[in-house]
């Protein structure tokens, strides 16, 4: 039987040594599966995704990625285990065109995948093709999120960590990005996604958590009468 993607046990973090924001985070996910993490601002939410990849402050409990003990290593080592964060448009380079800034490494490229090339990121997301040439500096804001999360499967994630990604998302990037992850599902992928409410890749996603004073509370299924570019309330 094949081991966790992640395999998280009695996780605390703290920023600063001192600020308590995770309280003890159990939570399993296995080779391909989506999960989503819901909680309103505050709740640990997008903590968890950096305390994942050892971002904060001091860490106790076990963090295995990939079947790999990762709780005492240091973030660039981490990230070679195949686990990566996004979108960090920051990656980006505003005066090279979508297509350069996918030919241009990022840091920690020696993963566990290997990188997805350009014809299959242009399959995955067509979108993409066509702005190939254009320069990042012309995009919006969603538009440079799909780019921001290509880029990190170039560099050869197999875990995929996608924080607060429909802030600003528009119906057609709703549609793209649940595609997307669709796909990256099926090619045995594991996402993780955080955010206030379910959003566009409700329909395949596997289970939700609700997370509340950095403490994960339930889980539920997605209801099947959930639309893409249908957005829903955190449940209470």
């Amino acid at each position: 039987m094949a081991h966790p993607a992640l395999e998280i046990k009695n996780l605390n973090a703290w920023y600063d040594d001192h600020t308590h924001v995770l309280k003890g985070i159990d939570l399993t996910v296995m080779p391909g599966q989506v999960i989503g993490l819901l909680g309103d601002n505050g709740s640990g939410r997008t903590t968890t995704l950096r305390s994942l990849l050892g971002l904060t402050g001091t860490r106790t409990g076990s963090v295995k990625v990939n079947g790999v003990e990762s709780i005492h290593m240091q973030p660039k080592n981490i990230a070679h285990l195949g686990i990566s964060y996004g979108p960090d448009e920051h990656t980006l380079a505003e005066d090279l065109s979508c297509e350069e800034n996918l030919l241009t490494p990022m840091q920690g490229t020696e993963t566990l995948g290997g990188g997805m090339s350009l014809a299959d990121i242009y399959e995955l997301i067509p979108l993409l093709r066509h702005f190939r040439h254009h320069p990042v500096a012309h995009l919006s804001t969603p538009e440079r999120q799909l780019l921001a999360v290509a880029k990190v499967l170039r560099q050869g994630t197999n875990i995929l960590l996608l924080d607060e990604i429909s802030d600003s998302i528009t119906p057609n990037i709703a549609h793209i990005l649940s595609h997307a992850i669709g796909a990256l599902k099926n090619q045995g992928y594991t996402i993780v996604m955080a955010d206030h409410q379910p959003g566009a890749a409700a329909q395949v996603t596997d289970y939700f958590h609700v997370i509340k004073n950095g403490q994960l509370l339930n889980s539920f299924s997605p209801a099947p009468t959930w639309s893409e570019a249908e957005t829903q309330p955190s449940p209470p």
